[in-house]
């Protein structure tokens, strides 16, 4: 199978094609569930195809913990076919699915309390552990073990002595979410769906109650399309509602939204070789590896303001330092923190108004003919959402179609990524580039390392490190808008790398060069680069002016102060 390329041609054809003969699933929404869903479809032999409104996973599927897990907490809660589905999805991702993005990652739970507490914390994660066992799909894991605090302390030297009397270590595994839809849209389309982004709906189509396609509006140049389904699938998370409003029908469900933040701060800022996962009064806390950096998070917040760009504010940011603090012997401050992101969780409404109490699983319904919704679950859970998705789509088709098959089907990057891995420093001795690079390079693409390697060929200069965020290749800011979809700056800096997050800067001092490689790709000329620049900058300081207001309002307020989109 041909991998798809996915630049600014391939875009404007997926668009011509959808709206030249009538399809059988048409996907709205670009986030983790409707990537997962246009490929259950398409590997299914559906023709399918994809639009998002904005760009892929920018609304949720790219503000979360970057976590693949059961779910410990959800065991407390005795949800346990909730922990099953979820830990069997994290070995399948792990083990055949996508093993060049999803890794293991370590976790140090510390014990506060003698006796009790080890048994009632060790019972729950060995459960943990023989649900995995059980699920078939465990390998690649090891099992969790009992430390002393001496143990433990040599594991986290960072935890305050009085901080713990032991501690548990086990494991879950990590991805990066944003990377990973952007995988996941890629696979669609080598398996033939037509994938654009930066398209938004406008209208349902209706042939009586029936529910027959969608009016589109190209974000890039305003042209406005038909696209014709046997069956649309809704898949737009915490819009939801919004997008049911569009046909003027009462759902069957309604969502919320629930705000999570994050920190990340340097990796010397805190001194472990593992993970921490702490307990707060509402939920959990995580202290996450994450490259040379340190995630911190999450909260567990109502949120009912703007749902494109959910802001954090001094209070959200107070809350996670003073926690973290607490068993930490030298204290973060918030000239540590670098980058702060805030995310949306699509929870389904229950009887209780507290989010930390509403359903974390998925529900599909089937509200008009023509139309499917499928909204809540978790990310580590999205391959069976859509699944779930597509076996009600197939309903309303007037034919006999196969079943799921996406339990097998490899993610573009993983077939052969363990053989090129094992031969990494062949490839660094070939390339002339550092191990540590070809093995980043590993990590984030996978097999498909062979297409950075030719950009860097046909210009060597690509090999160089971007001198304002040097985790990253000249090469990836061209690869991202040649091969990812990548239309903007921001789609670059913010999602298919990490770099407004993970430099204190946010990105603003690789805004210029990134704009400049791109715009060889993109066509942009200097107005272009100007604006795109502009538009980030202001968008970085709308979000450090949000992250110093008091409370939701006043930082969403500053939050709003910058464009939504970049002009053109």
């Amino acid at each position: 199978m041909k991998t798809a390329t996915l630049g600014p041609g391939q875009r404007a054809e997926a668009l011509a094609r959808m709206a030249e003969r009538e399809l059988d699933i048409l996907v709205v929404g670009g986030g983790v569930v409707g990537a997962g869903t246009a490929l259950d479809a398409v590997t299914r032999g559906l023709s399918t195809g994809i639009v998002e409104a904005r760009d892929w996973a920018s609304g949720t599927s790219s503000r979360s913990s970057k976590l693949i897990h059961g779910g410990l907490r959800y065991l407390e809660m005795l949800d346990f076919a909730l922990v099953r589905e979820a830990l069997k999805e994290r070995g399948l991702l792990l083990g055949r699915l996508a093993p060049h993005l999803v890794k293991p990652v370590p976790f140090l739970y510390p014990l506060q309390h003698r006796g009790w507490e080890r048994l009632y914390a060790g019972t729950g994660v060995a459960l943990y552990d023989v649900m995995s066992l059980s699920s078939g799909h465990s390998r690649g894991l090891p099992h969790h073990r009992h430390l002393t605090r001496r143990h433990a302390l040599r594991v986290a030297p960072c935890l305050k002595k009085d901080a713990l009397v032991g501690a548990l270590q086990y494991y879950d595994a990590q991805m990066d979410d944003a990377r990973y839809v952007a995988t996941l849209v890629r696979t669609a389309a080598s398996y033939g769906a037509l994938a654009a982004n930066r398209t938004r709906v406008t209208e349902f189509l209706r042939e009586g109650e029936r529910v027959v396609g969608v009016k589109v509006t190209d974000l890039e140049d305003n042209g406005t399309y038909e696209i014709r389904a046997q069956q649309v699938v809704n898949a737009t998370g915490v819009w939801t509602d919004d997008t049911q409003g569009m046909i003027a029908e009462r759902g069957q469900f309604h969502v919320t939204a629930s705000k999570g933040i994050h920190l990340v701060v340097p990796k010397d800022r805190i001194h472990s070789s593992t993970g921490l996962i702490l307990r707060t009064e509402k939920s959990v806390l995580f202290v996450i590896p994450w490259g040379r950096h340190w995630i911190v998070g999450t909260t567990d917040t109502a949120w009912d303001l703007d749902k494109a760009h959910p802001a954090a504010s001094s209070a959200d940011i107070d809350y996670l330092l003073e926690h973290v603090n607490s068993v930490l012997a030298v204290p973060l401050t918030r000239d540590d923190v670098e980058g702060v992101y805030a995310g949306l969780r699509p929870l389904l409404a229950g009887e209780s108004d507290a989010t930390s109490q509403l359903s974390r699983e998925h529900t599909v319904a089937h509200p008009v003919p023509g139309l499917v919704v499928v909204a809540g679950g978790k990310y580590t859970t999205y391959r069976v959402m859509a699944k779930d998705a597509v076996d009600a789509a197939v309903h309303g088709l007037d034919r006999r179609v196969a079943g799921c098959c996406t339990e097998e089907i490899q993610l573009t990057g993983a077939e052969g990524y363990h053989a090129l891995w094992n031969a990494r420093a062949r490839i660094a001795a070939r390339t002339g580039l550092h191990h540590t690079r070809v093995e980043h390079l590993l990590n984030r693409y996978g097999s498909m390392i062979e297409e950075i390697l030719e950009l860097i060929d046909s210009d060597p200069s690509l090999a160089e490190p971007l001198p304002a965020a040097d985790d990253y290749l000249r090469a990836e800011i061209v690869y991202a808008a040649s091969h990812e979809q990548a239309r903007h700056l921001e789609d670059v800096l913010t999602r298919r790398t990490r770099i407004s997050i993970e430099t204190f800067d946010r990105g603003t001092r690789s805004a210029r060069e990134c704009a400049e490689l791109m715009a060889g790709v993109l066509g942009w000329d200097e107005q272009q680069i100007e604006r795109e620049v502009e538009h980030y900058e202001k968008r970085v300081e709308a979000e450090r002016e949000s992250q110093v207001q008091p409370d939701d309002q006043t930082a969403d307020a500053a939050r709003l102060g910058a464009p939504d989109t970049v002009p053109l």
